[in-house]
């Protein structure tokens, strides 16, 4: 048996390759829009992929199961419920997928989305019972799956509830792969691991400790995250007719009319110099798809202005990965208009001359303790929320440490705002100076 696991770090996405190295056939699962990894896996290990399976309808990344099947002709296995309008195999509870001495066994598990299934893992060369379980966005190492994505959070948390105690009887010694690890938007609290066991997972999963349905429904579906960006637009792509590779975007001498441009050098090569209008969202930073999909337009084509081809690859590939595919092409290098950053000691000052605090965090991390006078406006809402904001003083944005805060400035400052932001700096730094904070307390009952 051939058992790879490949994690996207960016999104917190997993996908697998299965199989028999010795009938020289595999199976994907879940793959990511970049399918050239399971192409090079699969040759390495001299097999050929035969099948694509999804576990369900993703929405938070675009799938690959439409370049295989355009580009490598490999069908596709989705349950019924999903409602593909591509061409596929609808699958069914139970349905067997034979791989050689390797079965993957369809287990319908409907929670996160009406589709959602599981696929246990049965090597017949070595036992009849499953050796794994790879369990999609339903049951993560240390967390359970969102269950407000499709439909109504506590139907789903009820249907989520059901399938979870399901996976629980393949037996504790069963190994759990999931489809999520952290930095995904589609669980609360999983963790970093790509691995864990049903028996620990039952141990010590806070997900698995309710045997009453109303109470697992009454914790799981109060969900305060935010929703992945392009949640919609996601769906109908992965659910709609397959989407092939996109062609190479090309250096352009200049940003066309129109294009909004996302700059994906560093905040300090962005605030030095960067192209009039550009948002500043870095390809270094953590979860950079995610974050230019919260803030750029999809309805607007893209222009990545990077330092090198590379970087500017790397910025592609990511955006692409979150259905953001209309992109005009790519600048290098920067431009006439900067951003004034500022620390923390910087800020004092500017708030005695009248500045407005942007606190741009999300309102679980500002309650654990904000600036008095700072307004909350998560950076992903600063376009929902600008109409309030004055013109007539400077804004200094805020967060943790100086990431988000940068991305917000630049929001604002296309927007026509004398924008700056607290960078390198944040409330972590200004609670670590002895300076005051204010904690929201909830009153008890």
């Amino acid at each position: 048996m051939i058992f790879t696991q490949f994690v996207a770090d960016d999104l917190g996405c997993a996908s697998y390759l299965v199989g028999d190295e010795s009938a020289g056939v595999a199976a994907v699962v879940d793959p990511a829009f970049a399918i050239e990894q399971y192409l090079e896996e699969a040759e390495r290990r001299g097999v050929r992929i035969v099948r694509t399976l999804e576990t369900h309808t993703h929405a938070d990344h675009v799938s690959g199961h439409g370049r295989l099947a355009l580009e490598q002709a490999i069908p596709v296995s989705i349950h019924l419920a999903a409602e593909a309008e591509y061409p596929h195999d609808p699958l069914e509870d139970g349905a067997e997928i034979e791989l050689g001495a390797v079965l993957l066994r369809c287990i319908h598990t409907p929670g996160h989305r009406p589709e959602h299934c599981c696929f246990a893992v049965v090597d017949r060369s070595r036992a009849d019972d499953p050796w794994l379980v790879l369990t999609g966005d339903s049951l993560f190492v240390g967390d359970a799956a969102r269950p407000d994505l499709a439909v109504e959070a506590r139907e789903g948390a009820e249907g989520l509830f059901r399938s979870l105690h399901r996976l629980v009887e393949l037996g504790d010694g069963v190994e759990v792969y999931p489809g999520h690890v952290a930095g995904s938007l589609c669980g609360k609290a999983m963790s970093s691991k790509a691995s864990t066991t049903i028996g620990f997972e039952r141990r010590f999963n806070p997900a698995l400790a309710f045997d009453d349905v109303a109470l697992f429904v009454a914790e799981s579906a109060g969900i305060s995250a935010p929703r992945p960006p392009n949640i919609e637009r996601i769906v109908a792509i992965n659910r709609g007719p397959f989407v092939g590779g996109q062609p190479d975007p090309l250096e352009l001498p200049v940003p066309p009319d129109g294009a909004q441009v996302l700059d994906v050098r560093p905040v300090r090569a962005y605030a030095d110099g960067h192209v009039p209008g550009a948002l500043s969202v870095p390809v270094s930073s953590t979860k950079f798809a995610t974050k230019a999909a919260f803030v750029l337009d999809a309805e607007r084509p893209v222009v990545v202005a990077a330092a090198t081809e590379d970087e500017a690859e790397q910025a592609i590939r990511g955006l692409r990965s979150v259905a953001v595919l209309d992109l005009a092409g790519y600048v290098l290098g920067g431009g006439s208009e900067t951003l004034d950053l500022v620390s923390v000691e910087d800020l004092e000052g500017l708030l005695a001359e009248g500045a407005e605090l942007i606190d741009v965090r999300e309102k679980d991390e500002r309650d654990t303790g904000y600036i008095a006078g700072s307004r909350n406006i998560p950076y992903r809402l600063l376009t929902l929320g600008e109409a309030d904001l004055p013109h007539d003083r400077p804004l200094v944005t805020i967060c943790e440490t100086g990431p988000r805060a940068a991305i917000a400035a630049s929001i604002l400052a296309t927007r026509g705002f004398d924008a700056r932001a607290v960078y390198d700096d944040g409330v972590e730094s200004w609670q670590a100076a002895g300076k005051p904070t204010v904690e929201f307390r909830r009153c008890g009952g």
